[in-house]
């Protein structure tokens, strides 16, 4: 199979793995096909010994549009089971993007609408172009941003939200910014070598200690102070018995 052919592409360049949605001429727009190619994707990038991160983006002018238009007419005529099947495979991505044992980030060119909006969300990292869009404007077709929404609540406030997933409408790079959807923004004519230049920053990074510190941080969602407090106290010893924090307490205690 060519490039062109597959909906997803996936190389290893030394410590990041990247991920391509390929279908620019559908502007990477979401079907059963990319979500079981991309989640395939993730998994072969997380097991790689060599990633440190894992980033994800779309070929051509956008991010995402979210689901096609054969996606839509499919969910239209499908019947209760199978629209459920269909939506437990995009829930199963989002929570492989969440147990990754690697920070997943995302590059954003152009539009990252509806479903392509909560792919970028559910990405530990967003990374913006200028010239980058985004926007849930399902409630506009009569659908509803009904799993993105758990993604989405972790990420801004709760106004933000009801905002964003209610009015449908479409904010900027910047904007998106402040409402904490997106952490960096970058200038379009220096994207490409920006991006490589933030997730070059997790060759630098003990792979066990990020691993810890991302599933720590997720699984105090909905914890009491005490009981966060407590799994970090386990999450630490485990980190001081780890060969990398054993290595980096030697190398500091050699420096002059």
């Amino acid at each position: 199979m060519s490039d062109k052919t597959r909906t997803v592409l996936y190389t290893n360049e030394a410590s990041v793995g990247r991920i391509t949605l390929n279908r620019p001429e559908k502007r990477n727009a979401l079907n059963d096909e990319l979500i079981e190619a991309l989640k395939n994707s993730i998994v072969t990038a997380a097991k790689a010994e060599s990633t440190r991160v894992i980033l994800i983006s779309g070929a051509g002018k956008d991010f995402c549009s979210g689901a096609d238009l054969s996606a839509l007419r499919k969910t239209s005529q499908a019947s209760v089971a199978e629209n459920q099947a269909d939506a437990r495979s995009l829930m199963e991505l989002f929570l492989l993007i969440r147990q990754a044992p690697v920070p997943i980030v995302a590059a954003v060119r152009g539009k990252a609408l509806a479903g392509g909006c909560g792919l970028a969300s559910a990405c530990d990292i967003v990374l913006a172009s200028t010239n980058a869009w985004f926007g849930y404007p399902e409630v506009k077709i009569g659908f509803v941003p009904a799993m993105v929404m758990a993604i989405l609540r972790r990420n801004v406030s709760e106004k933000r939200a009801f905002e964003l997933i209610t009015r449908g409408a479409e904010i900027g790079a910047e904007e998106a910014k402040q409402f904490g959807l997106v952490n960096q923004v970058f200038a379009e004519a220096e994207f490409e070598s920006a991006v490589t230049a933030y997730v070059s920053g997790f060759e630098k990074t003990s792979r066990s200690a990020v691993e810890l510190t991302k599933t720590l941080l997720y699984q105090m969602d909905g914890m009491s102070f005490g009981d966060a407090l407590q799994t970090g106290v386990d999450v630490n010893v485990i980190a001081r018995m780890t060969e990398d924090c054993q290595k980096g307490i030697a190398r500091f205690l050699k420096k002059p």
